[in-house]
């Protein structure tokens, strides 16, 4: 028998919350009903009352009130999980509830189980509701707002995908050091042979696909101290992130593994490509430029030799901030697939302004190799990983 917290705006969507609270007690668990309700008095009775969480604040804006209650009850959760009160969290939500069960979700560790039923789980806003956490948003299709023939058996639905998570037990498996890398499509072989090399030398490689997202949940990993190296020879959220594309990481990108002196192999993979989605989402002012459409979804564009130049300038400065081991390989051959000669995006003026550009912005300590080779070819792989194993060793 497991505990599952059921959160919820109960003032104004506790028939449903209490709908699904059944429903998990019918299936031999106990639950844990919280209000987080920051309008009227609660519908139903909460095992948890909101003064528990945020005590007798008051607010004259919603908005206001909203954002601190989803800060006080992701303090609150975080403890109730750190306690084992609890073995997972469900909610229910409009815009105000998602917000508040959201950011509780976000404060949860990743594997705890977590399912976010909300109006807004299609949305394009919905990454920002899920940050760089698993949290499992499913659509409520209809607002949550009543019991009726379509929201019971979603309700239902999810009642009992929370059940699953917790009762399924989680792989018993030996620890091993962690190391993460970044990986796309374009750099895949390259990794994949690396991450090879460094499991038979003993460590768990977990690889992140740069796709924003991507590179927000490696560096948030970083930063939680569980990582002792980092494989980062994608560096192509930057691109995106410089140009406009879609699939930018943010401006803290390359920071955390430096920050924390945490040792890192580097290389500018994949930066001769900017994203975008279909053809017709192409902002206009890319008229003209050179384009592939890697698939009916994903439009890319190669990166200019003044773009690539402020590229290197980017990455030399974001990699002067180490304070541990790095270093950096340039492979000459290609920095993807597409850019390796007879490729796509193969443009050498642009290429070596991005490697005289990093290599004239680095720190002289910090150490930079140069390889004849493609970035997907063996030959750098094996240099890459075993870069990162010396210092690890």
């Amino acid at each position: 028998m497991k505990t599952i917290a059921i959160l919820g705006t109960l003032d104004t969507k506790g028939e449903e919350h209490a709908f699904v609270a059944e429903l998990i007690r019918q299936r031999g668990h106990e639950t844990l009903l919280i209000d987080v309700g920051t309008l009227g008095d609660p519908t139903v009775a909460p095992d948890v009352p909101r003064a528990d969480i945020i005590g007798d604040q008051q607010f004259a804006d919603r908005g206001a009130a909203v954002a601190a209650m989803a800060e006080a009850a992701a303090e609150f959760c975080a403890k109730l999980v750190a306690e084992k009160k609890i073995d997972g969290i469900i909610s229910l939500g409009g815009g105000g509830g998602t917000a508040i069960g959201t950011a509780v979700m976000r404060a949860l560790p990743v594997g705890f189980p977590k399912l976010m039923v909300s109006t807004l789980a299609a949305s394009e806003s919905a990454p920002s509701y899920m940050g760089v956490k698993d949290v499992t948003m499913m659509p409520s299709i209809v607002d949550v707002a009543g019991l009726n023939c379509i929201s019971r058996p979603i309700f239902a639905n999810a009642a009992g995908a929370i059940c699953g998570m917790v009762e399924t037990a989680r792989p018993v498996a030996e620890d091993n050091p962690v190391i993460v890398a970044s990986m796309f499509g374009n750099t895949t072989d390259c990794v994949n042979h690396a991450k090879g090399i460094l499991e038979s030398a003993g460590y768990e490689v977990l690889v992140f696909h740069a796709t924003g997202t991507g590179g927000r949940t490696m560096e948030s990993l970083i930063e939680t101290g569980l990582v002792a190296g980092v494989l980062d020879l994608t560096t192509t959220e930057w691109a995106d992130e410089h140009v406009g594309g879609i699939l930018g990481a943010g401006p803290a990108r390359l920071e955390a593994a430096a920050r924390n002196g945490v040792p890192a192999v580097i290389a500018p993979g994949c930066l001769d490509m900017v994203n975008f989605g279909e053809p017709d989402s192409v902002p206009a002012q890319f008229a003209g430029r050179n384009f592939y459409h890697h698939n009916p979804q994903v439009t890319l564009m190669r990166t200019s030799a003044d773009e690539c130049l402020a590229l290197g300038k980017i990455l030399a400065e974001k990699i002067n901030l180490s304070e541990g081991f790095v270093k950096v390989l340039l492979p000459q051959g290609g920095i993807s697939v597409t850019s390796q000669s007879g490729g796509p995006f193969h443009d050498r003026i642009a290429d070596e302004a991005l490697f005289a550009s990093l290599k004239a912005g680095l720190r002289g300590d910090i150490r930079v190799e140069e390889f004849n080779c493609a970035i997907n070819d063996p030959q750098f792989a094996e240099v890459a990983a075993r870069a990162l194993l010396d210092q690890l060793a």
